[in-house]
């Protein structure tokens, strides 16, 4: 997500950090740089003419006129105002009734049930409580069975009635979550190819019957300046307490991110970072306006990993390593670990740097990660142990046994005899990086 947006940003700033001063003459081009990255990445007009102004006032004040090193404090000034513009601080979801109550609103074809699916899945997760998935969109062909597909798959309860009416469905579901003892109540509802009267009516009459705690409009970020005009035909009819915006990891320019806050004062409360069930973050403008720039999410990384590593198994893991004992079956679980992160591609991502280091646009297809899995389970417990005595007949035996070549074998054991010299050196403190 925006990555071409990014890069027309980091090479404009790129420039002004070599000038020993910042003067009115050498900021214009910088400036009109960053207006056409912000206007090709949808950016609303008023919202770059706003922000390139802020940011050429600032950068002409007196403050930078006297700094050292103007060019770094100019990069301050533009990561700060990006962030204002993304929202400022982070908006929290407020699930504090009991049971807490979540409607999520949108049209059809947002991703609105599959949303739905996911924020039970991270709610779960990040607060270690249990939700009630809500089946109320009962025009929509298949939602129900969609629902309770997802709900399957996360092992998540589904209320359902089929076709009743959704205001008393809703109704109901409140009232078997509580007897049940559930933490939350997340509300499924119908969309509409656009919005129309009869949509915000019973909207509306969910709303004022079960009166939830959040109001969450779902929007595909690739329809561009047309979210604007959805949220605030939503929010005009519906008190919103935020947007999810989805699809940020498609084909998209963004611009939509960097628009909304500022033009509809509601905030983005979560964005779809993938098509998996987990594949849902919290928005977070600061750390956003960061990736933008380069200067990636060292704390969203940390955050993932927390959540996915096992603590115990990656201190033995990391003791192997620094004795020089680490072996295939050590490196078969920590590729298992690694996959629950998400796709590793992502996560390069967040490195500081990332860019430079070329990492940025680094594909690990998930057939790869899959082959050296298959790999190393058709070795014997002996041979993952020392992968030393795997000689011609052993590697033939292998590949026979997960249906790959003996080149890929060759190539596996070649990258991982790598990899234990690459761990050898940072342990004795040789290792040289590509940019030091």
């Amino acid at each position: 997500m925006f990555e071409s947006l990014g890069d027309r940003l980091q090479n404009a700033i790129h420039k002004i950090k070599g000038y020993g001063k910042i003067t009115e003459s050498n900021i214009s081009d910088m400036m009109r740089e960053i207006r056409l990255a912000l206007l090709e990445a949808d950016v609303n007009y008023k919202v770059v003419k706003e922000f390139t102004s802020k940011v050429k006032e600032k950068a002409l004040g007196e403050e930078v006129q006297k700094s050292i090193k103007p060019g770094d404090l100019f990069v301050k000034i533009v990561k700060d105002e990006l962030t204002e513009l993304l929202g400022g601080e982070q908006a929290p979801l407020n699930m504090k009734g009991s049971p807490a109550i979540l409607m999520l609103v949108g049209l059809q074809g947002s991703g609105k049930t599959t949303t739905i699916g996911k924020l039970a899945n991270y709610l779960r997760k990040k607060e270690k409580k249990n939700p009630l998935l809500v089946a109320c969109d009962v025009y929509r062909p298949a939602a129900i069975d969609q629902l309770k597909q997802l709900g399957k798959q996360l092992n998540i309860e589904v209320y359902e009635e089929g076709k009743a009416n959704p205001v008393e469905i809703s109704q109901r579901a409140i009232a078997y979550a509580k007897e049940h003892h559930y933490d939350y109540v997340l509300i499924d509802t119908a969309g509409r190819l656009q919005i129309d009267e009869a949509l915000m009516q019973e909207l509306d009459d969910i709303q004022k019957t079960v009166n939830p705690q959040e109001t969450l409009l779902v929007i595909d970020a690739m329809m561009g300046q047309d979210a604007i005009n959805v949220i605030t035909g939503f929010n005009d009819k519906l008190p919103l307490t935020g947007v999810i915006l989805t699809k940020l990891d498609g084909d998209t320019r963004g611009g939509v991110a960097l628009s909304v806050r500022h033009l509809t004062n509601v905030p983005i409360k979560f964005i779809g970072t993938s098509e998996k069930l987990d594949g849902l973050d919290s928005f977070d403008p600061e750390r956003m306006a960061g990736r933008i720039l380069g200067m990636g999410d060292i704390i969203s990384l940390v955050e993932k990993a927390q959540e996915a590593i096992d603590e115990k198994e990656a201190e033995k893991t990391a003791k192997k390593m620094q004795a020089g004992k680490f072996d295939l079956e050590d490196f078969l679980s920590t590729l298992k670990q690694m996959k629950k992160l998400g796709p590793l591609e992502n996560l390069l991502k967040l490195l500081p740097g990332a860019k430079k280091m070329g990492l940025s646009n680094i594909k690990i297809p998930e057939k790869q990660m899959s082959h050296i899995e298959a790999i190393i389970l058709s070795m014997t417990p002996k041979e993952r142990k020392d992968p030393n005595i795997i000689k011609a007949s052993r590697k033939t035996r292998i590949a026979k046994g997960c249906g790959l070549s003996v080149q890929e074998v060759n190539k596996l054991l070649t990258q991982f005899e790598q990899m234990k010299k690459m761990m050898k050196q940072m342990q004795n403190g040789n290792m040289k990086l590509p940019f030091s």
